[in-house]
């Protein structure tokens, strides 16, 4: 089993700051993608931000705003966000695409998993 775990939500002011944290753990061979997504009260799920390993890619309303980073060596990946908005109010979810085997990277089949959630809320 692969497990994400996530931390660093929580609530601040407009314009204040916040890093998310998300660790991987389980039987990994290796993560390509790593990502962020979030979801707000009544509306779909949406990319935020997303580290390909080869570059990274954000969504319009975050773009100077947040940044994405990867630490391969522990498995991680991390939000940057800074002059956040009241919109950027949602539940933030990290995304690995995860080869779990050897067999699987030959063969090309990664696993599509998720963490739990953290709440991100932005009001004065």
């Amino acid at each position: 089993q692969v497990q994400l775990v996530e931390s660093g939500g929580g609530l601040v002011q407009p314009g204040g700051s916040l890093r998310l944290s998300c660790a991987a753990s389980g039987s990994i061979f290796g993560i390509t993608a790593m990502g962020w997504y979030r979801q707000a009260p009544g509306k779909q799920r949406e990319l935020v931000a997303i580290d390909s390993g080869a570059g990274t890619n954000y969504t319009d309303s975050v773009k100077g705003r947040f940044t994405i980073s990867r630490d391969n060596a522990k498995k991680s990946v991390y939000l940057q966000m800074n002059s956040l908005k009241p919109e950027d109010t949602a539940v933030y979810y990290c995304n690995a695409l995860v080869y779990r085997t050897y067999a699987d990277y030959v063969g090309n089949r990664r696993g599509d998993y998720w963490g739990q959630g953290t709440q991100v809320t932005v009001s004065s």
